[in-house]
């Protein structure tokens, strides 16, 4: 298939373009300014729904990751962070539709509250903060301008490594996405880790590989398949049960685990879910996807440390 992505820039729009193309696909990569990418790139004018449409012509799908990422500004700018999320979705999924593309959506379990255990993919949501509040509202452009063969593909505590830029995800934050590549570079130094704690912090979530969410958005293309998806592994845990498992799988110091409260300047600027943990059951039923265990999904991960090259599971 030849599939467009938007964000493969960023860290996971990276991993799952690298295992497309690994997987035999044609990746192009929609992109602001001129980079230099190990897929083919075409720059686009992200405020034009015609310019996306014209660099979708002859793609089966578009895999939309890009995102917004200044938290701050998001807050202070409404105008931007509307347009940044919910009015730039809603281009890509009308220039997929202009173009015959499939829209598929990557998601967050921020849509959730944090009050449901293991929440099923019909769960619509109710976020707590602006950050949920948009990607949700991009969920339902999905669903109302692309019902019959739009994606929306949650994902939630995503652990591996940067494919495209040699310092790799940001440091621990009060969500699980860089936690565990956080974790491993300093103990792997000798260095203590704090695993974050208190009532300002996500403390269970169901973590998954970048590269086998890769692997699951290409069964959603392949199969032309339609609704919502959780990407995620199989089990919820909290913070320090993560981080005992790694240091276990990664023959590291458990002893250098600290559990403290976030420094106030890492502090997300609203209200965290507590539990953002996603069942996915129905997912997995659908794609015909097997076991994903944690302990499996961070084997695999460890292997990709070792190689530098992202691992499906």
């Amino acid at each position: 298939m030849k599939i467009a992505i938007t964000g493969s820039t960023g860290f996971v729009g990276s991993n799952i373009a690298s295992v497309l193309q690994s997987s035999g696909h044609e990746v192009i990569g929609l992109v602001r300014s001129e980079s230099k990418l190990p897929w083919e790139t075409k720059l686009v004018d992200f405020a034009s729904e015609d310019s996306i449409s014209s660099a979708l012509e002859g793609t089966q799908a578009v895999v939309h990751c890009a995102i917004a990422n200044d938290f701050n500004r998001l807050l202070q700018d409404r105008d931007f962070a509307y347009d940044s999320f919910v009015g730039m979705t809603s281009r890509v999924v009308k220039a997929a539709n202009k173009a015959g593309s499939k829209p598929i959506y990557i998601s967050t379990d921020w849509v959730m509250d944090g009050t449901t255990h293991l929440s099923l993919e019909s769960n619509k949501g109710n976020p707590v903060n602006f950050y949920g509040f948009l990607k949700a509202m991009g969920e339902q452009v999905v669903r109302d301008l692309a019902p019959a063969n739009g994606a929306v593909c949650r994902i939630g505590g995503v652990m591996g490594f940067h494919q495209t830029k040699l310092d790799g995800p940001r440091s621990q934050d009060v969500g699980f996405g860089y936690f565990v590549t956080s974790l491993v570079n300093s103990l792997s130094k000798g260095e203590p880790f704090a695993v974050w704690g208190g009532d300002q912090v996500n403390k269970i979530a169901t973590p998954s590989l970048a590269a086998e969410i890769g692997a699951q958005v290409e069964k959603v293309a392949a199969r032309n398949a339609t609704g919502t998806f959780h990407l995620v592994g199989d089990d919820a845990v909290t913070r320090m049960e993560l981080a005992k498992l790694v240091c276990e799988i990664f023959n590291l110091d458990a002893s250098l685990l600290q559990e403290t409260n976030p420094p106030e300047s890492e502090l997300f600027p609203a209200p965290v879910p507590v539990d953002t943990s996603l069942s996915n059951v129905e997912t997995k039923k659908i794609l015909g996807i097997g076991e994903k265990s944690l302990r499996s999904l961070l084997e695999s991960l460890r292997i990709e440390y070792e190689a530098g090259l992202p691992t499906k599971n």
